[in-house]
This record gives C-alpha cells, sequence and structure tokens, in this order.
C-alpha cells in the first residue's frame, strides 16, 4: 500500500473527495516519460534508455494503453536511475520538469473539473503509477489538495533504489484511495474517480461516481455499457493514428535532442 507522505485531513467540507488518475486523464502522455526527457537532459542517462521510453511513451499516446511489462522495465529503470541520488535532488528536479514540460501538458478539461469539485468543498487527490514526488510538486503547482503515488525507498536522504510498498496501478490504486476515505471518515459510496484506463477499473467501481476521460476502447466500452460519464478532450485521433509510422521517427529524434 502506497500512502500520502502527510497525514491525511480530518475531511472534506462536502464529505466528498474527487479522486484524478493523471498518465492521459490529468495530462497528454506520460509523467514518467516527461521526466525520463529531463533526467535525460540532466545527465541522469543515455540517449539509448531515452528512446526506450519515447517507444513506449508513443505507443501509449497512439493507443491509450499502457503495458505492464514496459510499465514495470521502466519502473525497475527509473529505480536505477535515482539509486544513491539524493531526495532533496530529485524533488529539485521534479519542480524544474514541472516547469519545462508537465505544466504544457496539463489537459484543460481535466483541470476545469477538478476545480469546480474544489469550488463545491470537494478534496482533490491525484491517485498515480507516477512517483509521489512529481505527484506533489503537481499537488502543489494546481491547488489540488493531495496525492498518492509510487513511494521509492530513501535512507539518511539518499534513494536505496526499491519501493517503499508497490507500484500504484491497478487494484493497489482501489486499495490506496479506500485506506485514505477511511482515514478521513469519508464513504466512497459518495466520492468520485476519474480515469482514462481500464487498468484503473477497480478505482472506478470502488466509488459511487465513477467517469472516464480520454478513455482507452476497453473503458470506453465499459463506460458506455455502464452508463458512465465519458470526456473526451483529444483532438485529431485519427490523423495521430495514420502518421504513427512517421511520429515514430521524429518523436524519438525530438525526444532525444529537445
Amino acid at each position: 500500500m502506497t500512502l500520502p507522505e502527510s497525514p491525511p485531513s480530518p475531511g472534506p467540507a462536502s464529505g466528498r473527495i474527487a479522486f484524478f488518475d493523471v498518465d492521459n486523464t490529468m495530462l497528454r502522455g506520460s509523467t514518467l516519460f516527461l521526466m525520463a526527457r529531463g533526467l535525460y537532459k540532466r545527465g541522469f542517462f543515455a540517449p539509448r534508455e531515452l528512446t526506450q521510453y519515447a517507444l513506449a511513451q508513443l505507443r501509449f499516446r497512439i493507443s491509450g494503453k499502457e503495458r505492464k511489462g514496459e510499465m514495470v522495465h521502466i519502473r525497475e529503470s527509473a529505480l536505477a536511475f535515482i539509486k544513491g541520488q539524493r531526495v532533496s535532488q530529485l524533488g529539485e528536479i521534479a519542480e524544474e520538469i514541472y516547469e519545462e514540460r508537465i505544466k504544457e501538458a496539463i489537459w484543460n478539461g481535466t483541470l476545469d473539473l477538478a476545480r469546480a469539485h474544489l469550488a463545491a468543498g470537494d478534496e482533490v487527490w491525484l491517485v498515480t503509477a507516477t512517483p509521489i514526488e512529481v505527484a506533489n510538486v503537481m499537488v502543489e503547482r494546481l491547488g489540488l489538495s493531495g496525492a498518492l503515488g509510487t513511494v521509492a525507498e530513501s535512507k539518511d536522504g539518499i534513494y536505496t533504489g526499491f519501493l517503499v510498498g508497490e507500484l500504484l496501478h491497478g487494484g493497489a490504486k482501489a486499495a490506496a484511495v479506500a485506506k485514505l476515505a477511511e482515514g478521513c471518515q469519508v464513504d466512497l459510496a459518495n466520492c468520485v474517480a476519474y480515469s482514462d484506463s481500464a487498468n484503473d477499473l477497480p478505482m472506478l467501481n470502488a466509488v459511487g461516481e465513477p467517469h472516464v476521460i480520454n478513455p482507452d476502447s476497453k473503458l470506453r466500452r465499459h463506460a458506455k455499457r455502464a452508463d458512465w460519464p465519458i470526456h473526451d478532450f483529444r483532438h485529431a485521433r485519427r490523423i495521430v493514428r495514420i502518421l504513427a509510422p512517421w511520429l515514430a521517427i521524429v518523436g524519438i529524434i525530438v525526444a532525444a535532442r529537445g
């Protein structure tokens, strides 16, 4: 179980929490890839590793689907890259990369939904496999309530190369939001969740009001059968698919040089 770094609040005034997935829900593409580009520019790893990230990112942007094997590989690579690095340094880099790359990738439509929840007295929490350092920067910059994210183990302020608990993905997200709601004395039946991926069906099914944003094909079919609200902020998806072979080449070159 991955928990927030600070104790949960006494609970929202409305008695409701809105949980938002991040990748392809709160922003376009993958935060891990955006971090990888930023870390590459700072000399953390070589072009070959960035190419692997680029290919995974391209498939994710076109299909909207996360491949578990790729996620595991990226997770293990990321842990290897940060092993021995100072926690404070990665926090500072995460703030820089937010300004350089993440900020411009935020979906305005999703941010509007989050702000509407805040205006109604709800808390808004990010729930993501993204490292908690990155999620916390997003929370601070966007004025949200908190984040549940993947936690890398550290000792004496230095990363060990291991995780605390597990990658926050699939069923682990559902367990995390349930624990947070319990700590805040909030009934999940009164809560809302948003995601793009069928991998998050456990979390979506755990709340009383599930929504889908930019859904993959499996989640879209499920949402239509279940009569869940569907929000799609993407544009020109067909054009992207037609140009996919060229985008694969251009994307990797831009990623390595941009």
